[in-house]
């Protein structure tokens, strides 16, 4: 049977860990009362010195079963729990006041004392975020509200300026056109109508009615202060940054404008982001509102079980009193949150499916999708075809002298790039699979910080098929490959095969059916578009951790050049690989792609900087500078290693820039991206929290990551030899996506205790109608 304990530790939100029940302190507590009952347990003597008598045991029996009534009939008078009240309209505070039977119990008074502050602890959050969650879920019924009169206004609107159509005339589009995929239902409210009123001022009334005021509206209401009231802002659908102080309110003025001229229409585009964004609130609304109840229904199972082992140890019968006191505590008794999940439920069904219960469930409540045992079964047989299809190109590699005959060279140039690129990729792949693994047993909430679907969220095992698919095509085309060169083929079809290996990949990521994981693959292209038109697009946090995945992969996007410009230029029929090599324009495109990965890295910090306005955004900017500079500095000495009037000046350049983004990138990895070295810590230059308990692990990952940080070293090497100096390329850059992969795991981690640190169990969906100050 599995300890509670370890029962809770696996259903608890991780967010709120440290607001739950703290109940191995409290088990702790009551193992100290039980040494402490055992230490000062007084020598059981017979009345009497007459030594051992026959009717001892019945005497003993006797006594227990006395002492049992009178401990049932003296059982409320026990433990006494009291609510002290407060001020400020705040629930009380419980404190226990213990009878003559423990006032010698030093150690019974501590676990009380312990008990009350988990009890006021647990109380005042439920409350605090029961608070919360009532005034989102106020603030969402007034926008919806506000949609759906402006949505009555509208089209109203529109059918008044189609009645000539009836006629003949052209009916004019609107907003909320049939056609539009809109699932809102006009108002339950009659808005007031008034002949005087135009359609400006009913649109401004229906807004204002609902508390959304314009900067330019003279009827804002004040406060019993005199200062006037927050007022509303629209929210920009776009991303790009432009002022969002009434976009809608002016877009709605101007078309109200056009009566005479018989148009009239509203951007239907812009009210369905709105729609969407009340629609996404709505369900992050009712998950917040089930963890709360779920968080509940734990501590009151870790009361019961605490009181169950303290009746126990005790030989008292204390819990029904203190239980009674907790079933009357508000994160108990109140019913709030229950009503607050079936209004969302109701509204859910009306306004967003269509009055169909069931299928508003299916979006409020969403199973995360769990890799079935097919996908098990295919990480294996795919690995074990993988494992036999090495094996088989390897002895044909040895067979055929392909690295050692005339024909290695061709063959270095052709299949080593694609083969190279792929093997990279999939090892990221297998390093993402372990991550997720990590992840999830350490319950790190990665869905939640990555905003990322339940339903469609990859899973470890996922990430294991993807890599073992895509290596178990790449080899089994090695193998095809070599067998047709050996075989006596025409070379021009056998050196496309890696050609068509690239193209099928890309099919493959560019697929419209929905195969293949295409939620994370269509997603995946939207992230490498936001980080490729850097600056313009608003910075998350899935967008700068693609990003930082994407400077540990310079050598595959170097691969790539080749390849194109084998391509291009037809070296795969004139096997003049020196073309590329040699001419100056892929020399400068080197420089491009060494330097685009930590540009748009550095531009995100930009547009997080010009966001934020935080000079650490800046000082994350310059690191990346740095990385650039290093960057150039090692391509140039490479370009001029053997020009023996130059080799000493690059060579000491490289020593000095990489140096430096060296210990740059090192203190920005160890402090601030893992939260390390923290000289005030508990834990010696760690941090106060830590998810892994062997806190030698820290150690000896700060100790990998300095190490493979400074591989650049083996740029300085001169090797002559091509092949020799290729493989040593591809093992270094294996060992870099080792080292994103294992910085991958403490990247989350810190901000997944970050996100413990605020209570952040749910996110922030931004709304149409957002509050600012009036002052500002």
């Amino acid at each position: 049977m599995v300890k509670f304990s370890k029962e809770l530790e696996a259903q608890l939100i991780p967010e709120w860990k440290d607001a739950f029940v703290d109940y191995r302190v409290l088990k702790k507590q009551i193992k100290k009362m039980k040494v402490s009952k055992i230490i000062s347990k007084p020598s059981q003597h017979t009345d009497g010195d007459f030594g051992v008598s026959v009717f001892d045991s019945i005497r003993f029996f006797a006594k227990k079963i006395s002492d049992k009534f009178k401990n049932s009939e003296n059982e409320t008078d026990i433990i006494q729990v009291k609510c002290k009240s407060i001020e400020d309209g705040e629930d009380g505070l419980y404190v226990t006041d213990l009878s003559q039977l423990f006032n010698e119990e030093d150690e019974v008074k501590k676990f009380f004392k312990k008990l009350d502050n988990e009890l006021n602890k647990v109380n005042q959050f439920y409350k605090k975020q029961e608070d919360e969650f009532h005034k989102k879920q106020e603030n969402l019924n007034k926008q919806l509200q506000s949609i759906l009169d402006l949505n009555q206004i509208f089209n109203k609107r529109r059918r008044k300026n189609s009645m000539p159509s009836l006629n003949g005339g052209n009916s004019p589009r609107s907003w909320s056109s049939p056609d539009r995929s809109s699932s809102f239902s006009e108002s339950s409210i009659e808005l007031a109508e008034s002949p005087e009123m135009s359609e400006t001022e009913e649109v401004r009334a229906a807004l204002e009615r609902n508390g959304v005021y314009f900067m330019d509206s003279g009827t804002r209401t004040k406060t019993k202060n005199g200062k006037p009231k927050m007022a509303m802002k629209i929210d920009s659908p776009t991303n790009t940054p432009r002022s969002v102080t009434s976009i809608l309110y002016e877009d709605i003025m101007n078309n109200l404008k056009k009566e005479s001229s018989g148009e009239f229409g509203i951007n239907p585009k812009k009210v369905q982001c709105f729609e969407k964004k009340i629609r996404g609130a709505f369900m992050e609304l009712y998950k917040g509102l089930g963890l709360l109840k779920t968080y509940s229904s734990l501590n009151m199972t870790a009361f019961v079980k605490i009181m169950k082992k303290f009746d126990k140890v005790s030989n008292q019968n204390a819990s029904e009193n203190y239980l009674k006191a907790v079933k009357g505590s508000h994160f108990i008794s109140s019913d709030k949150v229950v009503g607050m999940m079936d209004e969302v439920e109701s509204i859910f069904a009306k306004h967003f499916a269509n009055n169909d219960r069931k299928k508003a469930m299916k979006f409020l409540r969403p199973q995360q999708r769990k890799a079935s045992h097919m996908v098990t079964f295919f990480v294996g047989l795919f690995t074990g075809c993988f494992v036999s299809l090495f094996t088989v190109y390897a002895l044909l590699a040895h067979l055929t002298g392909i690295f050692y005959g005339g024909r290695r060279k061709d063959y270095m140039n052709t299949v080593y790039p694609i083969f190279s690129m792929f093997a990279l990729l999939s090892l990221h792949l297998f390093m993402h699979g372990c991550n997720l693994f990590m992840w999830k047993s350490k319950r790190i909430n990665y869905n939640f910080i990555f905003e990322s679907s339940p339903k469609t969220a990859l899973t470890y095992r996922d990430a294991f098929l993807m890599c073992t698919t895509f290596m178990t095509i790449v080899v089994g085309a090695l193998v095809i490959h070599l067998l047709l060169g050996a075989s006596g083929y025409p070379q021009g079809p056998v050196d496309a095969i890696p050609g068509l290996l690239l193209l099928l990949a890309f099919s493959m990521l560019l697929c419209p059916f929905n195969i293949f994981y295409r939620p994370t693959r269509y997603r995946f292209i939207r992230l490498i578009r936001n980080i490729a038109c850097s600056p313009f697009f608003k910075v998350a946090l899935v967008d700068f951790f693609m990003a930082d995945q994407l400077t540990s992969q310079i050598p595959l996007l170097r691969h790539l050049e080749t390849i194109a410009c084998n391509l291009l230029a037809r070296n795969f029929r004139t096997h003049q690989y020196e073309t590329c090599s040699d001419v100056k324009l892929f020399q400068e495109l080197s420089y491009v792609i060494s330097f685009l990965p930590y540009y748009w890295r550095a531009m995100q910090c930009a547009r997080r900087w010009f966001e934020d306005s935080k000079g650490e955004h800046l000082v994350n900017m310059g690191k990346y500078v740095s990385a650039m500079v290093a960057a150039g500095a090692r391509l140039t000495y490479d370009q001029n290693k053997y020009d023996a009037k130059n080799y000493h000046v690059w060579f000491a350049m490289v020593l000095v820039t990489s140096g430096v983004a060296t210990v740059y990138q090192l203190y920005w990895d160890f402090y601030r991206d893992w939260g390390l070295l923290r000289s005030t810590s508990k834990n010696l230059w760690l941090r106060d929290n830590l998810i892994l308990k062997n806190k030698s692990i820290y150690y000896l990952s700060m100790a990998l990551n300095a190490v493979l940080r400074v591989a650049w070293l083996e740029t300085i090497m001169k090797i002559d030899r091509d092949p020799e100096k290729k493989l040593l390329d591809f093992l270094l850059a294996s060992l870099e996506v080792i080292r994103r992969g294992h910085w991958n795991f403490y990247r989350l981690e810190n901000e997944h205790l970050n996100n413990v640190g605020n209570y952040r169990a749910v996110k922030e969906v931004p709304l149409p109608f957002g509050e600012i100050d009036s002052d500002g």
